[in-house]
């Protein structure tokens, strides 16, 4: 066996102050950039970034190791990459100490009501960055240094209106807003995608005007995962949208039905683990209802038949190869004028409608296209920034699904919902405590865990005393439980377990449901309304043939006698990630005793 090298402390740190250089000069994103062009008359011009950005630190998140060889260019996989704000080593500081010492109280069900005017504010800065007017005449570097430009200056005016503690996580990276201008583009109809646990923090009103009255073309509202929420709060949302923005239509959508099971009214089985496995037989709720959305919008301009018989074939339970010996040609598409080809707004070219599908990051977009479609199309992961760039596929010859890399447009959402809503990625989140306080605060989340607390004698019964609980002692109790502990010290890995807590909430696994204004007064009339029904039923569509495999070795009972405690976590270890479905969700946004 060959010597091993000998490799010195002070090589070691010329290696780090070498990477730390590496990654000060790296030009990617927002800050620093300059750019040289030339201008329709040949003269150089020179731009640089804006004021704002020696106020604004970046930080981005997702870094992919590149591999190229030397002098070879090749594709940027970082090019797409999540770019937020960087908060302070202050801030994380100043959250981490609330975690300890706030104490922990239930808010009523009315803080859960929340408008889209508190969020978004219609009119302000806290608008949606447009493409700015071009032609084909233009060059490629032009183009790009008016983006830029527009860009900073975009971005300047919102940090020159609202502080940086005030606003929420939003997308800085240029090339993520690109790929959403450009499937506005080609889109003939967009479908803007939210989850219905939090529809009012993914729907901009901005992007809405933009589409209906810019582009001049129509907007579709997915509800999407409608069975992780009470029928009649998506009855609630979906006339709540209807009356705030009448132009757009509203579909009902979810990928994964729920199972009919018979502990489905268990309280114990309310964190229960079931792995889904994907089959042939999983068909997705709302596919006919968005092709009727579709037909209407349409209005006999583009044959939509193929979709139509590929759902009844889906719903009749018919053989799905025949899809393969299916003409996929498309038709001749009609002649086209001088200015038709040079319009870059045409709808319906070639007679293809193209559906594109945009939305925040983890709304289920990718998952709605496979759900559309009946198979794995396109990869999903829950973790946001999966999608990179616009992929296409089409779902019949003459319908053609686009889909976009998920993108968060600016608000003054709470940080700590946004990471309950998925927007953040957790493996990369510095302070997750202060979430879980935030969701410990609308959801009891020590009754559901059955939890013990910290301070308390391990012989008295559980509960034997008034007990306050702060964020850093539901996670200290569930690390205890779970046996979370680090690898060196063998202390309790609190950050794993707020992490842990957070993945729950992120799978639905612990539902927290914002809800519409004035829905927790007119609730029982919302549970009364004829569409309940309808939106009940679809949620209890059996899907026939998936097969699930329960697995108890996770639940909200007591941990089971012999039962192997979980190892513990090593730096840089990435998270634990399961495919899981809730058996019970409804069971958490019970009146709490």
């Amino acid at each position: 066996m060959p010597r091993k090298k000998p490799f010195s402390v002070k090589q070691k740190r010329k290696q780090l102050r070498d990477k730390r250089e590496r990654k000060k000069d790296r030009t990617d994103g927002v800050k620093g950039q300059s750019l040289t062009y030339s201008d329709d008359e040949g003269q150089e011009s020179e731009v640089t970034s804006m004021p704002c950005d020696d106020k604004v630190d970046l930080r981005r998140i997702n870094e992919q190791p590149v591999f190229s060889k030397p002098g070879e260019k090749g594709y940027d996989p970082n090019r797409y990459r999540l770019h937020f704000m960087k908060e302070s080593r202050a801030e994380i500081e100043r959250r981490k100490k609330i975690a300890r010492e706030k104490v922990i109280c239930q808010v009523p069900e009315t803080n859960l009501e929340v408008a889209i005017e508190d969020i978004y504010q219609p009119g302000s800065v806290l608008d949606m960055p447009k493409r700015p007017p071009w032609t084909y005449g233009e060059s490629k570097v032009h183009l790009e240094w008016k983006e830029e430009t527009y860009f900073l200056t975009y971005l300047e005016k919102i940090y020159n209106t609202y502080s940086m503690e005030r606003l929420s996580y939003f997308e800085h990276n240029l090339e993520t807003w690109r790929q959403l201008w450009r499937v506005l583009e080609i889109s003939d109809i967009i479908l803007l995608i939210t989850d219905i646990r939090h529809p009012v923090l993914h729907f901009s009103p901005a992007l809405y005007d933009y589409v209906t009255k810019e582009l001049g073309k129509s907007l579709v509202l997915v509800l999407n995962k409608i069975d992780l929420a009470p029928p009649a709060l998506v009855v609630a949302w979906r006339s709540y949208f209807k009356s705030k923005f009448p132009q757009v239509e509203v579909v009902c959508f979810t990928s994964f039905p729920k199972e009919h099971a018979e502990d489905e009214k268990d309280p114990g089985t309310v964190l229960q683990k079931k792995r889904r496995r994907p089959g042939r037989d999983m068909k997705a709720v709302g596919p006919s209802e968005l092709l009727g959305a579709c037909e209407k919008i349409c209005n006999g301009r583009v044959d939509l038949a193929s979709w139509a018989e590929k759902i009844a074939a889906a719903e009749a339970g018919g053989e799905t190869d025949d899809d393969k010996d299916e003409d996929t040609s498309v038709p001749d598409p009609p002649e086209e004028t001088d200015q038709d080809r040079s319009s870059p707004y045409l709808q319906f070219r070639d007679g293809v409608l193209t559906i594109g599908c945009v939305g925040h990051p983890n709304v289920g977009k990718s998952s709605l296209m496979n759900g559309l479609v009946g198979s794995k199309v396109v990869s999903t992961s829950r973790t946001p920034g999966h999608t990179k760039h616009f992929q296409t596929i089409f779902l019949t010859p003459t319908v053609r699904l686009c889909d976009s890399p998920g993108l968060i447009f600016p608000s003054l959402t709470d940080k700590q919902l946004q990471v309950l809503s998925g927007t953040y990625p957790l493996p990369q989140l510095q302070e997750p405590y202060t979430s879980v306080g935030y969701l410990a605060a609308r959801v009891p989340v020590v009754r559901l865990l059955n939890l013990r607390h910290p301070d308390n004698d391990p012989t008295q019964p559980q509960g034997a005393r008034q007990e306050q609980w702060c964020a850093w002692d539901i996670c200290d109790a569930w690390a205890e439980k779970r046996g979370f502990r680090t690898a060196k010290m063998a202390r309790t890995d609190v950050y794993r377990a707020a992490n842990s807590i957070l993945r729950m909430a992120l799978e639905g696994r612990i539902c927290l449901c914002v809800k519409p204004p004035g829905y927790t007064k007119h609730q029982r009339d919302w549970e009364a309304h004829p569409e309940t029904s309808e939106i009940s039923a679809l949620q209890d569509r059996s899907t026939g043939g998936a097969a699930e495999d329960s697995s108890s070795d996770f639940s909200s009972s007591e941990e089971e006698a012999g039962k192997e405690p979980a190892r513990g976590r090593r730096d840089g270890e990435p998270q634990e990630e399961e495919t899981v479905a809730m058996s019970n969700p409804f069971d958490l946004l019970a009146d709490d005793d």
